[in-house]
């Protein structure tokens, strides 16, 4: 488990890559890393930082209830979506992204609840796939300002279905996780991968208007 320090270097790092792949644009998105267990504590971005911008100062430490354990920052605002998937999941990072593809196709299979991947060879980068039959269904939630009830609503989904690799936010984006943030940084890659494929076939494929 990285100390505070190690995982804000990193969470700086992965912002920038992100940001660099149109990924996280402006001051969206939004990047944790567990840095102890017990109690449990986040190294979090700070709210608005701006992801192309991103220093080791803009990731801030807070507790397992969300209150910031040092400095005037505040931490982002989805917050408590964090703390849900790694109470839910055991993870040990969570990465936010808004990619334009996945921004998309969150609402072109919002009325599905979810959006099915499979039998792509880029599946197997998730953890434990090992196949590139495996089916992905990625649930699809809506979007809420009022962070409490998404929490709830998301703890739901997890529940439910606990081999998730993922969730979208309807029209908002993606959220991944992974043991490590090397791991959640993996699961970035893969899932945006797959998401931009999915998107540029489906216009190709569409009927010319």
């Amino acid at each position: 488990m990285p100390s505070f320090d190690d995982a804000a270097k990193e969470i700086a790092v992965i912002g920038g890559r992100f940001y660099s792949r149109g990924w996280v644009l402006g001051t969206s998105g939004n990047f944790s890393a567990v840095v102890a267990r017990d109690p449990l504590r986040l190294a979090i971005t700070a709210s608005a930082a701006h992801k192309g911008h991103l220093v080791a100062e803009d990731i801030i430490e807070i507790a397992g209830s969300g209150r910031v354990l040092a400095g005037e920052r505040r931490p982002s605002a989805e917050t408590l979506l964090h703390l849900e998937v790694i109470k839910a999941t055991g993870a040990g990072a969570v990465l936010h992204t808004h990619s334009v593809w996945g921004t998309i196709l969150s609402d072109v299979h919002a009325p599905a609840g979810a959006l099915t991947i499979e039998g792509f060879e880029m599946l197997k980068g998730l953890a434990g796939v090992t196949t590139h039959e495996h089916r992905e269904r990625i649930p699809i939630v809506g979007n809420d300002q009022d962070m409490t009830r998404l929490a709830a609503e998301i703890h739901q989904v997890l529940e439910s279905q606990p081999s998730a690799h993922a969730f979208l936010i309807h029209r908002h984006g993606l959220y991944t996780w992974g043991r490590t943030l090397a791991d959640a940084e993996r699961h970035v890659e893969i899932l945006e991968f797959l998401f931009e494929t999915l998107a540029r076939h489906n216009q190709q494929s569409s009927p010319a208007r």
